[in-house]
């Protein structure tokens, strides 16, 4: 793992406890935890650390208590999921600093697991304040950050703590960053990319990244129409930016001289309503009607895409294609998914997937657990895929 320090860089650590950093902002239904993802995504770090002796003391954070105790906001009903999908008890501590916290960490047993309350109770977490980072830093004598999806916040115990304590990036972490490290940072070429969504807007430095990184670059969803209206194709009635036809167009300039070729959909299928199963019909890009709206891409631009990927040895997707939360609109997106898990299953690509979206849309096409890496990260991923640095992961670095 370049750069960084992983949990195969400690031994013993007996007597030694570790302050990981996970996330355990997970759905709640009733006071219960309802999808347990995030806690299995941080047990094998949990699991490793007390093997090797250590008592682990988890820290993390949950919804939005803007520095304030707000009982429902309490992560004492994430202890016992936690301790579930562990197979062992996990202790509760009601702070994660201060005398109270001190006192409660010293009285637990030799290798114990503990969650910590939340991080953002404290004011001083979302400042980065480095004496709530010096607070925390006093329970333990390790620093793990196994939370890549908080990455991209310069919080007390995402960033300010892993600048206190030596710091290592934990199983999910490092996992996380070098499957990052493989499909842009030095990946084989050539490389594809898969970016749907609503709106340019939110894309906009995501997009001007990506076409001077990789070979092809694959625009679907309502961000499609923006640059299919930017080059003169009337739209209709379809989610389209045209005030940023101007942005468009330069980046498909800088597409050009990069050398990178810009896949745009040239059939299409449209509808009069958005809605599921709404009558719909497959047309050339230049034959959308001014009442119709443009939902998916059509199937002769899927194959053509899918001969794009058979040709490529690494692709990383964020977005889907078309509507597809609803039929018939979901049809490009799960055949390019489809596609993209066959050549994976190969052995031919490396396929990283992430973002909120983009796992929904591989999950309904079946093919999650076939891709290479999904990343559950959601702005996280995002800002990689701008190429920002993102702070949680350069107080890793070594």
């Amino acid at each position: 793992m370049p750069n960084f320090k992983t949990l195969d860089d400690l031994s013993d650590l007996t007597g030694k406890r570790v302050l990981v950093r996970s996330d355990l902002n997970v759905p709640m239904h009733d006071g219960r935890v309802s999808d347990a993802t995030r806690l299995e995504a941080t047990a094998p770090t949990i699991r490793d650390l007390v093997a090797k002796g250590a008592t682990v003391l988890v820290l993390a954070h949950f919804d939005r208590p803007k520095g304030k105790r707000v009982p429902e906001m309490s992560l004492k009903p994430v202890a016992p999921a936690l301790a579930t999908v562990l197979g062992r008890d996990v202790a509760f501590i009601d702070d994660c600093c201060g005398a109270g916290a001190e006192a409660a960490v010293a009285a637990l047993p030799a290798g114990a697991v503990a969650v910590l309350e939340n991080t953002r109770f404290h004011a001083g977490e979302e400042k980065n304040d480095p004496e709530l980072a010096a607070a925390m830093a006093r329970l333990g004598d390790l620093y793990v950050n196994d939370a890549f999806s908080c990455a991209h916040r310069a919080h007390a115990s995402t960033e300010a703590l892993a600048r206190v304590l030596p710091a290592y990036a934990g199983r999910s972490m490092a996992r996380e960053l070098q499957a990052l490290e493989n499909a842009l940072g030095n990946p084989q070429r050539p490389v594809a990319a898969v970016v749907g969504g609503a709106k340019v807007s939110t894309k906009l430095d995501v997009l001007t990244n990506l076409v001077g990184r990789v070979d092809h670059l694959i625009i679907g969803g309502g961000m499609a129409n923006t640059f299919l209206a930017a080059r003169g194709v009337n739209v209709g009635k379809s989610l389209c930016e045209h005030d940023l036809a101007e942005t468009a167009l330069a980046i498909l300039d800088k597409a050009e001289a990069a050398g990178c070729t810009v896949h745009l959909p040239y059939d299409v299928v449209v509808a009069r309503e958005f809605k599921a199963n709404a009558d719909n019909r497959v047309v050339n890009v230049h034959e959308v009607a001014a009442d119709e709206m443009i939902l998916d891409v059509g199937p002769a631009a899927v194959e053509a895409l899918a001969d794009a990927l058979k040709i490529c040895k690494t692709l990383v997707w964020n977005g889907p294609l078309g509507a597809f939360e609803i039929a018939p609109f979901d049809k490009a997106t799960v055949a390019l998914a489809q596609v993209a898990a066959a050549l994976t299953e190969a052995g031919g690509l490396l396929s990283v997937a992430g973002g909120g979206d983009t796992v929904a849309a591989l999950n309904h096409a079946g093919v999650a657990a076939k891709f290479s890496f999904v990343s559950t990260a959601g702005g996280a991923f995002l800002e990689w895929m701008e190429g920002k640095a993102l702070p949680g992961v350069d107080a890793l670095k070594a």
